[in-house]
């Protein structure tokens, strides 16, 4: 996937992430960083080696802190890595439960408060974010609660991700035998569920070319029709439907409620002059809008 191998994919939810933090917390300097393996990319879900590389940064006045690495277990965030939790100081230089190897650079920046949270998916330690002050006091449970929760988003966003990039991968990899359209049709179907949820645009838009690459790939045996045109929610409901979803099903993968579901699949039919759920579906593929 272009961008997901590296850091990339992944700038884009600590960016936002650091955004969010300062703006709900009042903190004036947000830092992120995710963990990456000894060759530089990010660790597989079943690894936790490596080190903490701090790339992303916002309201610093200085670059000393920007792609700094960070060991496991050494400073605020190298603890936070070790222990899977979060963990913060009132006075960084002071505080006699880290280690110091990170003094010089976190003096330089003028940081005194600082706290740490972990971004953990699946079990595994993805990353950090930092908040700081530049004065010594109490951070407090309001900003800490803020923290975990910039620290959660950034968590479910990289779980979207990992998911749409396997789906990536089932979606290229050739289809042989006789199941071989029930995985493109369940591949297509899970794309196009998973990507309202996606907020970076071209991550987004490469799960909207490849199920679009998925439906145009129809049976051989079946002809495009005279061209239908579908809302893309239409296209959504109808995906679910072919796989046998009832309308609860579909509602609660889409996100919509079941109601609003039915009411994609009423529009459906009737733009398809189909008179059940079924006889919607393969007009949808003889119109080239399911595969």
């Amino acid at each position: 996937m272009t961008g997901y191998e590296g850091r990339g994919a992944e700038a884009y939810e600590l960016r936002s992430a650091l955004v969010r933090l300062r703006r709900d917390t009042g903190l004036p300097v947000a830092l992120g960083g995710l963990v990456y393996d000894r060759l530089g990319s990010p660790p597989a879900p079943s690894r936790q080696r490596g080190r903490l590389r701090i790339d992303e940064v916002s309201g610093t006045v200085s670059g000393t802190l920007k792609g700094v690495a960070v060991s496991t277990g050494s400073g605020l965030g190298g603890k936070a890595v070790a222990l899977s939790r979060p963990c913060a100081v009132v006075d960084y230089q002071e505080a006699r439960h880290i280690s110091h190897e990170y003094d010089a650079l976190v003096a330089a920046e003028g940081l005194r408060s600082v706290l740490a949270v972990p971004v953990i998916v699946r079990r595994k330690v993805r990353g950090v974010l930092y908040g700081a002050l530049r004065s010594a006091q109490p951070l407090g449970e309001r900003i800490l609660t803020a923290a975990v929760a910039a620290a959660r988003d950034v968590e479910q966003a990289l779980v979207v991700r990992d998911e749409a990039h396997d789906l990536l991968v089932a979606a290229r990899e050739p289809c042989v035998g006789a199941d071989a359209w029930e995985r493109v049709r369940e591949a297509h179907s899970a794309l196009r569920a998973l990507a309202p949820r996606i907020e970076d645009p071209q991550l987004r838009a490469e799960l909207t070319e490849a199920y679009g690459t998925l439906a145009a790939a129809s049976e051989p045996a079946v002809r495009p029709s005279p061209e239908v045109r579908l809302a893309p929610r239409e296209v959504d409901v109808l995906a679910c439907v072919a796989l046998g979803a009832t309308n609860a099903a579909a509602a609660e993968r889409l996100g919509l409620g079941a109601e609003t579901v039915k009411g994609y699949l009423r529009s459906a039919m009737r733009k398809l002059g189909a008179h059940s759920r079924w006889e919607a579906v393969v007009a949808a593929r003889r119109a080239g809008l399911l595969p």
